[in-house]
Order: C-alpha cells, then structure tokens, then sequence
C-alpha cells in the first residue's frame, strides 16, 4: 500500500466500510449463485481484512521503514 493510501484508510470507520461493501456483495453473489463472482468477491473480501485488518500499520508505526545502506551502492566487490 502506499503512504496516500494508508493516510487514506487512517480512519477505522473507512476500513471498516470498505470490507463490509465486499462481504455483503460476496453475500449477494452466494444468494445468486454465480460461481465466477463468487470467488471475485470472496477474494475482495479476504483481500480487505487482509490489508485492512491483519498487515495494516499502526498508529505510531511509520509507514515504511527506513533502510539503511552502508559502503558506496549495491555492487559487491568484484574480485
């Protein structure tokens, strides 16, 4: 996800939103029976708790960890 993104999905309320549109629509698409968008939106679903839920960061996390670098690039000595 990307630092927009996550200043983005801050709000619980938006994160909470979003999942709860694809469980319904997977909801709908289990009444109907239509395989493909099942699995469509089965995966949206997951996907969303996944993101939003379980990998999201904290509160007082940063977003992206800095890296560290040391020497002068990523070449390896050649020898």
């Amino acid at each position: 996800m990307k630092e927009r993104d996550i200043t983005f999905f801050r709000p619980l309320w938006r994160r909470v939103a979003v999942t709860v549109v694809c469980v319904v629509w997977a909801g709908l698409e289990l009444r109907h029976g239509d395989q493909m968008w099942i699995l469509i939106t089965l995966g949206m679903s997951a996907y969303a708790i996944w993101m939003f839920f379980i990998t999201f960061p904290k509160e007082g996390a940063a977003a992206t960890p800095a890296v560290e670098t040391k020497g002068d690039g990523d070449v390896p000595p050649q020898g």
